[in-house]
């Protein structure tokens, strides 16, 4: 017998709950995680505003990038997708810089 046969309908739906609840707490971390780091960007942005420095920074962006697709690699986690989601953030990143530059927030 496999497993999916063994396993009553009320066991799967334990394990289930069980997964989605560790999927519920990685995604609240994710979220924790994302506004601290929005904080830190923040302060960058007023520095560079004070000091007339660009928005954006291509030669720190691909250093970003090439150390989190290293990192991807060595977790198992598809380097494209890191990167999406890094370019992502960058992009959010240099729209509030700009914005701060321009005395928007």
């Amino acid at each position: 017998m496999t497993e999916k046969q063994t396993l009553q309908e009320d066991q799967q739906t334990e394990i289930l709950t069980s997964y989605r609840n560790s999927i519920d707490n990685i995604d609240a971390a994710l979220i924790h995680m994302l506004a601290e780091r929005f904080k830190v960007t923040q302060k960058v942005g007023e520095f560079k505003a004070k000091y007339g420095l660009p928005p954006a920074d291509k030669n720190r962006e691909q250093d970003q990038i090439d150390r989190l697709r290293k990192l991807s690699e060595r977790a198992k986690l598809d380097p494209d997708f890191s990167e999406k989601f890094l370019q992502f953030i960058i992009t959010e990143v240099i729209r509030h810089h700009e914005q701060i530059r321009q005395g928007e927030e």
